[in-house]
């Protein structure tokens, strides 16, 4: 690979980078399109930089490009969310039960849980990032690399399902924290059935909350 090569890939990833945190951020609309004409006069890049960029999204799921149209980024509905939490507690599920076996508990969600649990009383919005970061440490506990990069593929998702949702009706932060607290004793005590149904219920009741505001 030459060196033009790899500065052509280094532009293509900071494009997309950048694409995907606007993205999950809200900034850019839910059916927004984004052509390879305007990404490449927004980020100052080679049209085929911005291609590149735009598949890499479209690959993800964070974009969707239909027959003689524009990538647009994915629009959530009902639908997607029960699927993508759904797809969610398979995928952490299954974690746990192989945690159980060894009764392992990752530091990483003993310590993201406990940012959760020091913050006030009350749904705030700080504690999204250190739930989600408590739910890939599950998953990364397995130590499987390809597990992990499922994984982080349908938390992209989620993550845009929370960013299209005004008013996500969080739950309190004492009450997550409690939550994930009951998922980690059950593991730590080899019951991976007990963990695994405590995780559903968990992520059951985000995504009907999710649901309910898209209905709104």
């Amino acid at each position: 690979m030459t060196i033009t090569e790899l500065g052509v890939i280094g532009i293509v990833d900071a494009v997309t980078r950048s694409l995907r945190a606007q993205i999950l951020a809200g900034d850019i609309a839910a059916d927004t399109a984004l052509t390879e004409a305007k990404v490449s006069a927004s980020f100052g890049v080679a049209r085929p930089s911005a291609k590149a960029a735009i598949e890499q999204l479209v690959a993800s799921g964070l974009l969707v490009r239909t027959a003689h149209r524009s990538a647009r980024v994915v629009a959530i509905d009902a639908a997607m969310v029960r699927d993508v939490y759904r797809t969610r507690t398979r995928l952490e599920s299954a974690a746990l039960r192989e945690l159980a076996t060894t009764r392992i508990v990752p530091d990483a969600a003993t310590a993201a849980n406990a940012e959760i649990l020091a913050l006030p009383a009350g749904p705030d919005p700080a504690s999204v990032d250190p739930d989600l970061r408590f739910h890939t440490a599950l998953i990364d506990g397995v130590a499987s690399a390809r597990t992990s990069r499922m994984y982080r593929s349908v938390l992209d998702e989620v993550r845009l399902c929370m960013a299209q949702v005004q008013g996500r009706r969080l739950l309190d932060a004492r009450d997550i924290a409690s939550q994930h607290a009951e998922i980690l004793d059950a593991v730590s005590a080899g019951d991976g059935a007990r963990a695994a149904d405590l995780l559903a219920a968990h992520l059951a009741s985000a995504e009907d909350r999710l649901v309910e505001a898209l209905g709104e």
